[in-house]
């Protein structure tokens, strides 16, 4: 059960992940580190503080990881210098308008009081009677009232109590709203002569409580009441203010919480955190989920541990058979359980950041722009394997950013999941690309390389002369224009299936190159050595084969002088067919390997294309032809010129249901066949433009995004006429003053359809260290094309 994590089912014992026999020659100088980074790292959170972070719901491109939704209304959000100035203004005015009303300026003021109230109270100049007082205290109130409720609707009050007091982490919201909540006190105590609501308090006191024939009680008694009335007014005005500032919530979460966690029911508080383990308890393995959380506790897991023995139950619990093994590994290891072949639990450096429980990797965020959707403007931008399924395209030139930005920290994700035992990856590159150390994969191809431990099987590891023969036509004849690649894969397949025939394997580079010319006497001697009574239809073939050698337009000396920019003395002992290499196939995608070929770009670089075609055709046969698709596999070319061929781009649409996809990057379109370019643009289901993409390259990115309805606010300024002497004397004042013509604004605001992104913006408009990234997944969900700021 130890390699639980590499599940076993898929056929490890038939097809093993190579490896090598011995550790390798410890070279004599360092291996090269990888570039440090512009900015420091951040520090990773501890693993419990990491499991236990909420993730938002799955959006194709959202950072999942402590995102938290953004307010619908932040695109209409008031500036704060407005909200302010509002306010305060609204505050100047409510105490004018009280000022007036209280000191009698209002004409008329008491006339709906004495509607309703007896007329002989407010006849003369007599002493009023108590309950008069009583009744005007209580009409002010009810006018201070709504002078409050108005003034404080009109500026916009309780939006800056909310923005400046409620909308803070704890504890400056509950700081903020008891420094509130003081003010007010003061405030209400301060202006007992000022606002009706003391007098009001008084009134609706029994007289005969508080006044009397003692001077001295009556003074004690009014202490009395006013003491009461503040009280009162400082319990609602805090009880109002502890429920917006959560101080109830903050006393439990400092001291409740820490008390529980003491008491006898410690487990019960974080039963349902995934740091304990809920789904191995729920299935009665507590005391594996009580060893997982112990590790976790003190350090000794990490996120791939966790991301890997989670998959090994997931595996657990579609073959529950499976499950003491599980257990015992489980027991005995801890963190260390269902490790990956290769043995390693981490990469030698990250230098991005990942979230293995959703499997994402973070790009970068959205930017705060117009064609941003608010409620992305400011979150985090992410791939991961749903949007990888339905590969991804990505268009800059030279110093974009395309590796640094995009293909390395995909391939650090994939390498991790591998590690994880949930991904397989093959990244293809030349030599020399910053793809990560050496020590993070498990097989390093270099063809052309005397000192590489691996050799690259030609042949995709297959045994049909047929696929061998698509393979290798798709490969040598699938760029070329005027080729067919149907004829040049028969012309192959008439050589390879009775070469294999008559000596049990394919022949070599430079044994098919002679085959395909017809030179030297190779393919005598193959007639010579098939058996034609036991092979009479491949024997057939080889007669075909000789007489169409003759015929114009044949593919075979097109192959053959394909072939010969491999037939070289850099390459002589690559693609060994003998027996005396270890040659890599990509057949082993049905294990979580991790794969890097570096190409002779440099030395070699017609080779290096031929070899981009043969792996892509092989890479989507091969993704193809699992049986066991649990794994998911990607290609990740960082340089696909010339690599796509008509075959490649039907290939790759195949990929979605084969929970597989590629990454492709490309300087720019005309890297590609134009026959070719809307039909790959369509094959993909993601694309990203990076900085300095052409207007051609942007016009087909614009048709493919589409248009979008928005709503657009046009201002026509027409000037005004005035007839009235005084009129026109204040607009010449105006004029004279400004420098500009009195205009009157007319507005009209429509809906239009526009392009999401259009060529001019794309070439011109997108910043640098940017890119503009549009998604879908295999669930079929989508995501516009938005800004992302890579370096966010």
């Amino acid at each position: 059960m130890d390699t639980e994590g590499t599940h076993d089912a898929r056929g490890i014992e038939a097809r093993p992940v190579p490896r090598p026999a011995a550790p390798p020659a410890v070279p004599a100088l360092p291996p090269a580190f990888p570039p440090q980074p512009a900015r420091p790292p951040a520090v990773r959170p501890s693993l419990v503080e990491w499991l236990r972070t909420p993730r938002a719901a799955a959006e194709p491109g959202l950072w999942r990881y402590g995102h938290r939704p953004r307010a619908q209304d932040d695109a209409h959000r008031v500036p704060d210098r407005a909200l302010i100035s509002g306010a305060l203004v609204a505050l100047l005015a409510a105490v004018l308008v009280w000022s007036l009303w209280r000191n009698g300026y209002v004409p008329r003021s008491r006339v709906p009081l004495e509607l309703f109230t007896p007329t002989d109270w407010w006849v003369g100049l007599h002493r009023r009677p108590p309950a008069a007082l009583t009744a005007l205290a209580a009409y002010n109130s009810l006018v201070a009232g709504a002078v409050i409720y108005g003034f404080g609707h009109l500026g916009n009050w309780r939006e800056i109590f909310r923005r400046y007091a409620v909308e803070h982490p704890q504890p400056a919201r509950a700081v903020r709203t008891a420094l509130v909540a003081g003010a007010l006190v003061w405030f209400l105590i301060w202006a007992d002569d000022y606002l009706p609501f003391y007098s009001l308090a008084i009134g609706v006191v029994p007289h005969s409580w508080i006044f009397s024939d003692d001077p001295v009680a009556t003074k004690d008694a009014i202490d009395t009441t006013t003491t009461v009335y503040h009280v009162v007014v400082a319990v609602a005005v805090f009880w109002f203010c502890g429920r917006a500032g959560d101080w109830l919530g903050l006393w439990r979460e400092r001291t409740g919480r820490a008390a529980v966690r003491s008491g006898s029911a410690a487990t019960a508080a974080p039963a349902e955190s995934p740091a304990d383990w809920p789904q191995l308890r729920a299935a009665g393995q507590s005391a594996a989920a009580d060893r997982l959380a112990a590790d976790a506790d003190s350090g000794r897991m990490n996120d791939v541990d966790c991301a890997r023995i989670r998959r090994a139950w997931t595996s657990v619990v579609a073959d529950p058979g499976r499950l003491a093994a599980f257990t015992d590994a489980v027991l005995r290891d801890g963190a260390r359980a269902c490790l990956h072949p290769s043995g390693e639990r981490d990469l030698p450096a990250r230098t991005a950041t990942h979230d293995l429980l959703t499997a994402q990797v973070r790009l970068g965020r959205f930017a705060e722009l117009e064609n941003n959707p608010p409620a992305r403007r400011g979150a985090g931008a992410a791939l991961d394997p749903a949007a990888l399924g339905t590969s991804l395209l990505a268009l800059g030139p030279s110093g974009a950013g395309k590796t640094r930005h995009l293909v390395r920290p995909v391939v650090e994700s994939l390498a991790l999941q591998a590690l994880a035992g949930q991904a397989a990856v093959v990244a293809v590159g030349a030599a020399g690309t910053p793809l990560g150390a050496d020590e993070a994969y498990d097989v390093i191809v270099r063809p052309g390389d005397p000192q590489s431990e691996y050799d690259l099987d030609l042949y995709g590891g297959t045994d049909d002369p047929d696929e061998a023969a698509a393979l290798l036509a798709e490969a040598c004849a699938g760029d070329l224009p005027d080729a067919d690649v149907r004829r040049a894969a028969t012309a192959l397949a008439q050589l390879l299936g009775p070469y294999r025939a008559a000596y049990g394997r394919f022949p070599t580079v430079a044994q098919l190159r002679e085959l395909l010319d017809g030179s030297g006497d190779t393919f005598a001697a193959l007639r010579a050595d098939l058996d034609r009574a036991a092979h009479p239809a491949l024997h057939r073939e080889l007669e075909a084969r000789a007489r169409q050698a003759d015929i114009p337009g044949e593919p075979g000396l097109v192959l053959a002088d394909r072939l010969a920019c491999l037939d070289r003395p850099a390459f002589a002992a690559f693609f060994d067919t003998t027996g005396h290499t270890r040659p890599f196939s990509l057949r082993a995608l049905e294990h979580p390997v991790r794969v890097r070929v570096d190409l002779p770009e440099r030395a070699h670089p017609e080779a290096a294309r031929l070899l981009n075609r043969l792996l892509l055709a092989q890479f989507t046969t091969s993704a193809a032809a699992r049986r066991d698709r649990s794994l998911f596999a990607c290609l990740v070319m960082d340089d696909a010129t010339h690599a796509v061929t008509a075959g490649s781009v039907r290939a790759v649409q195949r990929l979605r249901q084969a929970n597989a996809g590629v990454l492709l990057s490309l300087r720019a379109l005309a890297d590609v066949p134009e026959r070719l370019h809307t039909s790959l643009l369509a094959a993909v289901g993601c694309h990203m433009a990076f900085r300095g993409v052409t207007t051609w390259d942007g016009q087909l990115l614009s048709q493919l995004w589409g248009t979008e309805w928005i709503e657009t606010t046009e201002v026509a300024r027409h000037a005004v006429f005035a007839d009235q002497p005084l009129t026109r004397a204040m607009h010449a004042l105006r004029k004279l003053a400004t420098g500009k013509p009195v205009t009157r604004d007319a507005v009209t605001v429509r809906k239009v359809e526009r392009e999401r992104w259009s060529a001019s913006q794309l070439a011109h408009q997108v910043p640098a260290g940017h890119a503009v990234l549009s998604l879908s997944d295999v669930r079929g969900e989508h995501a516009p094309p938005l800004l992302v700021d890579l370096r966010g």
